[in-house]
């Protein structure tokens, strides 16, 4: 047998394969790097960045649920500058492609980030937030109106100079074929989705929310069937490319969603679990092909 190709087209970017990690469950890498090898990954998705240092929401903001996770952080994150001198500078040590999540209450703080990054050759290209359930302002308002999706992803576009934008759509929609429209017409060069389900959960004997900001993100293998069909639509809606992600927790995962429609998958919530789990899942599509006599696994995206 010939041997395998795992190098996957994306937005103009070829990657060594198509695993990367969902921002926010992985740092910048830096925190990982003793327990995984992180050079072996696609590309690393960073954690949010914004213009200005976030708090986030106030505690307590994570719990767990059956097969998975609820979580309220409210993209707490120390903002662009510590990124650049801290986040930046350790990736530019490794072989590794970085997609930069740029989050923001407004178009303007999200151009902000892009002005800053757009001529950084360390970034390979750009996730647009704008579906994070757990942010009371801006954000989740761009992500669940097909105009304003629209019109963010062209403002974003025009502050990006020549790296790719990826719009991250979220499941709290009617539609995900229209928002995955709306933000291909808009000038996206690819979509990320999905982000968490907006959930909530009660403790019935303190008779208060669990977590403080009432809501949060539902995420982990329990949403895993609901990414499968919304990659799937939205997929099957654009002619840009896709990364899958949502509750993916094995190869077996992440073949499903390149099935559907996924040129690339993220890993999540299973970081949590797992520190290793993106190595396991790697080595498992390699077994995989081997397997079931695939060569090249771009030959799998999109076949059903």
């Amino acid at each position: 047998m010939s041997s395998l190709n795992l190098t996957v087209d994306f937005a103009g970017h070829t990657f060594r394969n198509p695993v990367t990690v969902a921002s926010g469950t992985f740092g910048s890498g830096m925190e990982y790097s003793r327990y995984t090898d992180i050079e072996k990954l696609g590309a690393i998705t960073t954690k949010g960045v914004s213009d200005k240092p976030w708090e986030g929401n106030p505690a307590p903001r994570v719990t767990e649920t059956p097969s998975g996770m609820m979580n309220a952080i409210g993209l707490q994150n120390p903002g662009i500058d510590v990124f650049i001198e801290r986040d930046l500078k350790f990736l530019s040590s490794c072989d590794v492609p970085v997609i930069v999540n740029v989050c923001g209450h407004s178009a303007e703080e999200y151009e902000a980030v892009l002005e800053r990054l757009s001529e950084d050759d360390r970034v390979s290209m750009f996730e647009i937030n704008v579906s994070c359930p757990n942010v009371k302002q801006g954000a989740i308002q761009f992500g669940t109106d097909p105009l304003m999706l629209k019109d963010i992803t062209e403002r974003c576009k025009a502050k990006a100079g020549k790296k790719p934008v990826i719009m991250k759509l979220t499941p709290n929609v009617t539609s995900i074929a229209v928002m995955a429209k709306a933000a291909e017409e808009g000038g996206a060069d690819g979509l990320s989705l999905i982000n968490t389900l907006t959930a909530m959960k009660i403790d019935i004997y303190r008779k208060k929310f669990v977590l403080a900001n009432k809501t949060g993100g539902l995420s982990g293998p329990a949403i895993h069937p609901v990414a499968v069909r919304m990659v799937y639509e939205a997929s099957h809606a654009v002619k840009i490319p896709v990364i899958g992600m949502g509750g993916v927790a094995s190869y077996e995962d992440a073949i499903e969603l390149m099935m559907a429609g996924a040129t690339m998958v993220a890993v999540g919530m299973m970081n949590f679990t797992d520190p290793g789990i993106t190595m396991k899942i790697i080595d498992g599509i390699e077994k995989y092909m081997r397997d079931t006599g695939l060569d090249d696994i771009r030959d799998i995206i999109g076949i059903l």
